[in-house]
């Protein structure tokens, strides 16, 4: 199994990014997904999580109402809408999934995609 971030790049404040993540590999489900971040000398955290269904959400203070989670389960794909995005946003934004393999169930991480905003 393996999880792969695109969408990154360098934007300017107020702009917006759309990241996606692809799970691809021997899949028979995946459960909750998230996207995580950790920028430079800080320790990765949440930006935001959601259910196998879609139908709870859940974010970071610092993006609520600006970053929307979703995921298309038909293409195994999960996605971060980024909008008025702030210097702070800056990090390097990683997949994760809890994904049931045959009789194995754990958790991946993907390598991470890039965001930078300039002010």
């Amino acid at each position: 199994v393996q999880l792969e971030e695109s969408g990154g790049g360098l934007v300017q404040a107020g702009g917006s990014l759309r990241l996606s993540c692809a799970a691809s590999g021997s899949i028979s489900s995946i459960n909750d997904m998230g996207w995580y971040r950790q920028a430079p000398g800080t320790q990765r955290e949440l930006v935001a999580t959601i259910t196998r269904g879609g139908g709870s959400t859940n974010y970071a203070d610092s993006v609520k109402g600006r970053f929307t989670i979703s995921r298309d389960n038909s293409k195994n794909m999960m996605y971060l809408q980024m909008d008025s995005l702030k210097p702070e946003d800056t990090a390097l934004y990683y997949c994760n999934a809890l994904v049931r393999a045959g009789a194995v169930r754990r958790r991946y991480w993907g390598q991470g995609t890039q965001v930078t905003v300039s002010s």
